[in-house]
């Protein structure tokens, strides 16, 4: 939907005449502009009508002027047009000499409720009575008297009263009001309204005290204003004097003379006063701040000899990083004061100044280095509602008989006085809730019994020891980098994460912490198997769900009970030898780099998967985990006695496990029968026996005995009636008739992928399985180095008896692909022939049935010379690396990848070799000898479906 607007105005007899500008407020040499009101007149704009309207007012023209003088109102009238009219342009003829107006240029504007556009474009059109809407700005042509009846159908009126625009300019920030005041002499009254302009700020403006003076006298009422900059003064004295109703005053950079302070009691309504990086008076002078409702006052990084300060309202006050040597208030109100890095005031001046104020409830001292402990006394009894105070690089206070009974807060940082006997006055403050004790260098324990503490802090205590806490509301403990640290103690309700890493010297630990769920100790490098204890049941943490115990290298042997534990990680101990976990609810557990783990016990754990990392030394497993469904045992070399009772477990993974024996793996198939994936690559052990037992696994589907001894398969043929996956690499001790029962007998039907691969079967086998097993998807004979060629031209001595197909009539024949497609019994899809030094040929004609084919790999095949494949479906081959290849005849149309990387073939063949392969994609020829630059143009003719050639010398 579109919607397009017509503002009707009209210019009220007693408008303002000055027009408001942005750069009034805001820009660099702002100007007050005087415009005359013929020069600002709005052109009266009529709404569109229908010609029965256009009609009726020609008769009545009574009518007619009437409908004009109700135009005269300050409305807008919204129309909604469901039909897409885009509004490109004002007929300059019909709207007049707009210029004349000012600047009302076409204005574009977009609103997207759900993401569509309301409308495209927002045209204030003026003219005067002759004015009509041009026929040009109607898209497609269509004519304006029909469609204006169609907008007229669905108008929606809406007045923008001055209540209207005054909620809508509430909205609006000062400079955004700036350019509103812009748009007509409404929007400019509207936006001018002192509810608007109660906060002006001047802060780095460039404006003269004339243009100050006539903001003062448009917005008298205002009530805060900021002003900075080295003129400061003029303007601000001018502010003083002419509004009355200020309550916020801010300055900043420039020198303010004492005559501006003097003055400041006529501003009765001023409550907050904020100086910012000024100098007070001449810098030499007492500066006097006398005020009756003055309540907020600052006077931050300020440069003044004295200030006096009389306010009898005054609530808070800040010097912070202020220049001054003396500082008298009088305030009997005041609750916060902050003289923070007031390094010029003596002790005497800040005793003076904080016992003055009877109600002070917050001080801040930091960075006051002058404090003694004999202020801090005088302040206890002179402010007993003091709850906040930070005296922090404060070196001369030890706090020794300071009692600060109702202090909720203190900060303490890098006080050198703070030591072990501080804490016996810190014990009195019961109503302490954080305590700060960061780089308290000659501290060297903490022990507080405080019933409300709820955060402590102790970073960078490089003497601090000992750490004894008894606080039922702790919920937050930081200590870090104390490397003297040996023993806490900690006793709490509420604390429910504790992170103490890198303690290297921290032994003992005792916590009665009845919330806590999460606990990190890494690096803790002398934590003992005590620690053990406290986090079992019954150990003080009943609640404790995830623990952290990495690179603990003092750690020997590991015994957990715990009914919460959820979470255990203990990575990098390399010293634990025995772990053991008793933790019924645990499902995760980390174990990388325990290399030296002899036995484990899992009995009973909430686990769903484990991983044992690499263990060579670990002998004795033990896993008793009804929720198991995958177990990694890869690595473990020495493991001869595993005790898996794992009634889910679905993957078993025990590569390179040499000591697991026969008996061992009975047990595991009887105690777990839903195994589906078993992998027992380098298990020399397993003999008969061990695979008679995995009769019991009835949903195995994938066998992996690579790297194994075995010469008889007759018990997994027996046994394993729903394999689909067997694995046997480098499996030398198989011979020729080891797989006979696979294409002899029918063994495995549902076998699909088979891998041979470095094994020692003969050709003659090889060629067998191949031809007889047509029931494989994915065949690997990488490295099998009794492979000499692979023939699928003949078969047993006579060629495969196939209807007559002429491939390249099949490649342009759609239908006849379709129909050979349905004819294949093979259902190779992958075969791998990587790396067979032995192999000479590769002939595959259309006849071999290997329609189904769709990955070849022959890569560093270094004696092959002849390919000749004919497969309809083939999308990848790969010859890298066949360095004799001489010979390449593909009739492969849907090949997408030809790799022919460092082949010594000529440019002439492997042409005639893609020019069949229609739908050719990438080919890759780096390391070509034979293959030149000037070669690739060739190529592409050759195969024009070609979009990538890689070659050594350029890419394209």
């Amino acid at each position: 939907m579109k919607l397009w607007c017509c503002l009707c105005f009209t210019d009220p007899e007693d408008q303002d005449r000055h027009l408001m500008k942005e750069d009034d407020f805001f820009g660099n040499d702002a100007v007050v502009s005087a415009v005359s009101d013929d020069q600002f007149a709005m052109p009266q704009t009529f709404p569109l009508r229908s010609d029965a309207e256009s009609s009726s007012a020609a008769a009545c023209p009574d009518t007619a002027a009437a409908d004009t003088r109700d135009l005269s109102h300050k409305r807008a009238k919204f129309y909604a047009d469901f039909e897409e009219h885009h509004f490109s342009k004002l007929n300059a003829g019909k709207c007049g000499s707009s210029n004349e107006y000012g600047d009302y240029d076409y204005i574009k504007g977009s609103l997207r409720p759900n993401g569509d556009t309301c409308y495209e474009a927002f045209a204030l059109m003026g003219a005067g009575e002759e004015s009509s809407f041009d026929s040009s700005i109607v898209k497609d042509g269509e004519g304006g008297d029909s469609d204006l009846s169609k907008v007229e159908d669905v108008e929606v009126r809406m007045d923008l009263t001055d209540d209207l625009l005054h909620m809508v300019f509430s909205f609006l920030d000062h400079p955004n009001l700036c350019k509103a005041a812009r748009v007509c002499k409404q929007w400019r009254g509207a936006s001018a309204h002192e509810d608007f302009w109660k906060s002006l700020n001047f802060e780095d403006r460039n404006i003269s005290v004339e243009q100050f003076e006539d903001m003062c006298r448009r917005y008298p009422n205002a009530t805060s204003m900021s002003i900075s900059g080295s003129g400061i003064y003029l303007l601000v004295m001018k502010a003083i004097s002419s509004l009355r109703n200020l309550e916020v005053l801010t300055l900043g950079r420039g020198q303010i003379a004492d005559t501006f302070f003097h003055a400041l009691a006529d501003c009765c309504m001023l409550k907050n006063l904020n100086i910012n990086d000024s100098t007070l008076g001449n810098g030499i002078q007492e500066i006097t701040i006398n005020h009756d409702r003055l309540c907020h006052l600052q006077l931050t990084k300020c440069r003044a000899m004295r200030i006096a300060v009389r306010c009898p309202q005054l609530e808070t006050m800040s010097l912070k990083r202020s220049n001054m040597a003396q500082v008298v208030l009088n305030c009997p109100l005041l609750q916060e004061l902050d003289i923070g890095s007031c390094h010029k005031l003596p002790d005497a001046a800040i005793r003076a100044a904080a016992t003055s104020c009877p109600q002070l409830v917050s001080l801040d001292m930091s960075n006051c280095s002058c404090v003694s402990d004999e202020t801090l006394r005088e302040i206890a009894l002179s402010c007993a509602n003091l709850s906040f105070l930070d005296a922090s690089y404060c070196p001369n206070i030890s706090l020794e008989s300071v009692r600060l009974p109702m202090l909720t807060v203190l900060k303490l940082h890098s006080c050198e006085g703070i030591t072990s006997a501080s804490m016996a006055a810190i014990a009195h403050s019961y109503m302490l809730e954080v305590l700060e004790l960061d780089n308290c260098s000659l501290l060297t324990s903490v022990s507080l019994d405080l019933p409300r503490l709820c955060t402590i802090r102790l970073v960078h205590c490089r003497k601090f020891a000992d750490l004894n806490l008894r606080t039922m509301m702790l919920s937050s403990i930081l200590v870090s980098n104390c490397p003297a640290l040996h023993r806490i103690n900690i006793t709490s309700n509420s604390l429910q994460k504790l992170a103490l890493q890198k303690q290297d010297s921290l032994t003992t630990l005792a916590l009665q912490c009845q919330s806590l769920q999460e606990v990190d100790l890494s690096e803790c490098e002398s934590l003992t198997n005590s620690i053990c204890d406290v986090f079992s049941d019954g150990g003080g943490c009943p609640m404790l769900k995830s623990l952290v115990l990495d690179n603990c290298e003092s750690l020997t042997s590991v015994r957990f009970t715990s009914t919460s534990l959820v979470s255990l990680s203990l990575g990098g101990c390399r010293a634990v030898t025995t772990l053991e976990l008793t933790c019924p609810n645990l499902e995760k557990v980390i174990l990388d780099g325990c290399d030296h783990l002899e036995t484990a016990k899992f009995c009973p754990v909430g686990l769903r998967s484990l991983n044992l990392g690499i263990c060579p030394k670990l002998n004795i497993l033990s896993i008793e985990a009804m929720f198991m469904v995958s177990l990694e045992l890869k690595g473990c070399g020495v493991l001869s006695e595993a005790l898996l009772n794992c009634p889910l477990l679905t993957s078993l993974d025990a590569s390179f496990c040499s000591q697991l024996t026969d008996e061992c793996l009975s047990a595991t198939t009887a105690s777990c029968p839903l195994i589906e994936s078993l992998i027992l690559m380098s298990c020399p052990s397993i003999g008969l026996d061990g695979l008679y037992s995995l009769r019991w696994l009835l949903n195995l589907t994938l066998l992996d005995l690579s790297y194994t001894f075995l010469v008889d398969l007759q018990p997994v043929f027996k046994s394993c009636l729903q394999l689909k996956v067997l694995k046997l690499q480098a499996c030398k001790y198989l011979t020729h008739t080891s797989l006979e029962p696979l294409y002899k007998g029918g063994a495995l039907p549902k076998l699909q992928e088979l891998d041979l691969s470095y094994g020692t079967l003969c050709q003659s086998a090889i060629e067998e399985l191949l031809s007889c097993c047509t029931h494989l998807t994915r065949v690997s004979l990488n490295g099998c180095a009794n492979m000499h060629d692979l023939n699928w031209g003949c078969s047993h001595g006579h060629i495969a008896e196939l209807p007559d197909v002429n491939v390249i009539s099949v490649a342009s024949s759609h239908e006849n692909v379709h129909e050979l497609s349905e004819q294949p019994t093979r259902l190779l899809q992958n075969l791998n022939c990587v790396g067979c030094p032995n192999i000479r040929k590769v002939f595959i004609p259309s006849t071999a049935h290997c329609s189904r084919m769709l990955f070849l790999n022959l890569s560093l095949s270094a004696n092959l010379k002849e390919v000749d494949v004919a497969c309809l479906n083939l999308s990848w081959l790969n010859l890298s690396n066949c360095s004799s290849l001489e010979v390449l005849k593909l009739e492969c149309p849907r090949l997408t990848s030809l790799f022919l990387q460092s082949c010594n073939i000529d440019e002439e063949a492997i042409e005639a070799a893609i020019s069949k392969c229609t739908m050719l994609e990438t080919l890759d020829v780096r390391h070509c000898p034979k293959i030149s630059s000037m070669s690739m143009v060739r190529l592409r003719a050759a195969c024009s479906s070609l979009k990538r050639i890689y070659g050594s010398l350029s890419t394209s």
